[in-house]
Parts: structure tokens; C-alpha cells; sequence
């Protein structure tokens, strides 16, 4: 008799470092086990259109995170929560998951609430260097915690920890054309030092602003920019560098694997899926951590590089000052970014994705399914 294929509910999103991640794990999982595969995320977040783009169901749920500014209008948030839970309850019972995995984001918490409660196994992929508060709540009834750097025991239980890294997107190592050629595509000098900033899919206002300020000084120095404003900049970007040679601007990078090849210095926010990439690719890279964060995790992410020369650190409040210096200085000195790369290739855990999966297939044979480990 033919087994069946596992079924496996895979929650969160939000944003790309959340939804590329999961997309990794869920392609290693139908490669190694031919899985039948559900998404859960959040309604109107980009995972509703990026999940079924890369040939997956998704369901999405109401949630939506808590207001710390404004407490009065988390009334509603929690109503949403609640009716995210009764709707994760409904997914969980029809779909019937051998293992619910969470990766992060608002949905990830009822999914996995609702998995634990149904009896479901449920493995945790915590990104960030400083765990989020919903991932403690779940740590205690998961099987396995998957992270990307040590120390975590201070969140979670010991023997649930696993070494595993975050996942990245195979197409930026495996398809990375050579420095010269990526330039040449972006329309650039092949031989001229060039930086590439960016700041995620809506923009990082902090490192817009402080290109704007600063991108005639790049110029004036022989210095090629790749500059993805992200959609919520509007034209300023294009304004900034009239008349200046060297400045690619967009909106949206559709290749990022030419885009990394392209730079010598990166320079990024410190989500913990932009620093996996850094890591796996070798990039010298200047961090400046968004303070919009829970937890102000992403300065915690960029510390546990920078602290080991394995990154520039830039806090947001100091970036308009410093950033266009700190990437000419760089940029100047060969030295520095050979040793930041040495330091920075030794933090990458390499195939994470598959990392994942094995203990994906180990919680499966603990629950009596015999799936073999490929």
C-alpha cells in the first residue's frame, strides 16, 4: 500500500524575511518528502500574494499585531485575534496537519495555539537573536525550536534547541553572476566600486533619507549606487540623483542575486533573514537596525555581527549623519572588508533549509509516520 504524503500547516509572514524563509522550507519539504503543503497567514500582507505565486495554497486569517502606541485601538486587534483563533481552529481540524511549523509573524500565534491544542506536533523557527514574545509562549509544547544563533536557551527550553540557521533563498548562491556582468546589467561600469542599499519592500525611510542627503558625496567619489527605495519613497529618489552618473534607482528589486553580486558593501536593515543572506554571501555590509521592531530585536541581530567585526554598526538616530561616511570609508578600505568577510562567512550555517526538514521528518517518525530522512 502506497503511504500517503504528510500534510504539513506552515504559518507566517508579513514581511519578505518572514515569507522567503518559510518558502525555502516549504520547497525542501516538497523535494525531500513530496509534502502536501498549506500556507496560514495574515489577510492583506504580502504572503497572500507571494505564497500562491510560488505554487502554494494559503489561508489567511484577520490578525493583526498590537498597537504600542495607541492602546485603545488594540480593542480591536484583540477581537481580531480571537476570531483568528476560532478560524485557525476550523483550518486545523479540516486540514488535519501531521506537524504545524511557525516561522514568525502575526499568524504564526493562533496557527500553532491551535495546532498544540488539537494535539498537533509543532516545530518553532525563530529568526531573530532575541526570541518574540509570541515564540516563548509556544516554546514549551513545541517539539523542536530551529535558530540562527547561540545562546538562546535564555528563551526557550534547552533540549528543544536546535542549530539550524535561517533559510535562505538558493537562487542568490547558486545563480550569482560575476561582479563585473551584474553591474553591466544594472547598467553600471563594470570596474567601479558600487554599494547596494536596501531597505525591504515599503522602505526604509531612515536610509532613504540619508541617501538623499548624502548621494552627491557618493557620486563625487567614483562610488556606483544600487538604491531600492521601496514603494512608500515615491519619486524623491529619482529627484535626488538627477543629473548624477552611476545611481541606479528602483523601487523593487526583482533580482537579488544580481543586485548582491553587484555590491561590494551592502547596506540593510538587520532583519535576521537580510543578515542570513549577508552571512551565506561573504558581503562586507554597514547594519542600521529599524527601531520599529518588538523587542528592538534588530539591534540585538546587527550587535551579534558587529560585535565580532563582521559588520558596521549605524544606529537609526545617527544614520542621516554618518551612513554616507561610513560607506566611503568603507568602500576606501580593502583590508577592512576582507576581514569582514572572513568574519562574516563564519557566523552562516549553510543549508538551513534541509537542516530544518531533517527535524521536520524526526518529529514525524516520533509520531509513529515513518517518513525516511533523504
Amino acid at each position: 500500500m502506497k503511504k500517503r504524503k504528510p500534510r504539513i500547516l506552515i504559518s507566517g509572514g508579513g514581511t519578505g524575511g518572514h515569507i522567503f524563509p518559510a518558502l525555502s522550507i516549504a520547497n525542501a519539504l516538497k523535494r525531500r518528502l513530496d509534502a502536501e503543503i498549506l500556507f496560514v497567514g495574515a489577510e492583506n500582507r504580502m504572503e497572500m500574494e507571494r505564497v500562491p505565486a510560488a505554487g502554494y495554497n494559503i489561508k489567511g486569517l484577520p490578525v493583526a499585531g498590537f498597537d504600542r502606541r495607541h492602546l485603545l485601538r488594540n480593542i480591536s486587534v484583540l477581537m481580531k485575534l480571537r476570531k483568528s483563533l476560532s478560524m485557525a481552529k476550523g483550518i486545523v481540524k479540516d486540514f488535519r496537519p501531521d506537524i504545524a511549523v511557525g516561522v514568525g509573524g502575526y499568524c504564526s500565534g493562533p496557527t500553532l495555539k491551535a495546532a498544540q491544542k488539537a494535539g498537533v506536533p509543532t516545530l518553532i523557527q525563530e529568526q531573530n537573536s532575541y526570541a518574540g514574545v509570541t515564540n516563548k509562549l509556544l516554546a514549551a509544547k513545541a517539539k523542536a525550536i530551529c535558530v540562527a544563533y547561540p545562546g538562546m536557551e535564555r528563551f526557550f527550553p534547552a533540549e528543544s534547541i536546535v542549530m539550524t540557521g535561517n533559510p535562505i533563498r538558493r537562487d542568490l548562491v547558486e545563480h550569482a553572476p560575476d561582479a563585473g556582468e551584474a553591474r553591466k546589467g544594472f547598467g553600471l561600469d563594470p570596474e567601479r566600486p558600487t554599494v547596494l542599499v536596501i531597505g525591504g519592500s515599503l522602505g526604509a525611510l531612515t536610509l532613504n533619507e540619508s541617501l538623499e542627503k548624502g548621494i552627491t558625496s557618493l557620486a563625487d567619489k567614483g562610488i556606483q549606487v544600487i538604491w531600492q527605495t521601496g514603494k512608500n519613497f515615491g519619486d524623491r529618489g529619482v529627484k535626488a540623483v538627477q543629473g548624477l552618473k552611476g545611481i541606479v534607482v528602483t523601487k523593487f528589486i526583482s533580482d537579488m542575486a544580481a543586485a548582491y553580486a553587484a555590491a561590494d558593501v551592502v547596506v540593510s536593515r538587520a532583519g535576521a533573514s537580510s543578515i542570513s543572506e549577508l552571512e551565506a554571501l561573504g558581503k562586507p555590509c554597514i547594519l542600521v537596525p529599524s527601531p520599529n521592531v518588538a523587542e528592538d530585536h534588530q539591534t540585538k541581530n546587527a550587535r551579534a555581527l558587529s560585535d565580532r567585526d563582521a559588520a558596521v554598526f549605524i544606529a537609526d538616530a545617527d544614520a542621516r549623519d554618518k551612513l554616507v561616511t561610513g560607506i566611503i570609508d568603507l568602500l576606501a578600505d580593502k583590508d577592512r572588508q576582507a576581514v569582514m568577510t572572513r568574519n562574516i562567512k563564519k557566523l552562516a550555517l549553510p543549508d538551513s533549509d534541509n537542516r530544518i526538514v531533517d527535524e521536520v521528518i524526526r518529529i514525524l517518525n516520533d509520531n509513529s509516520t515513518n517518513y525516511t530522512k533523504e
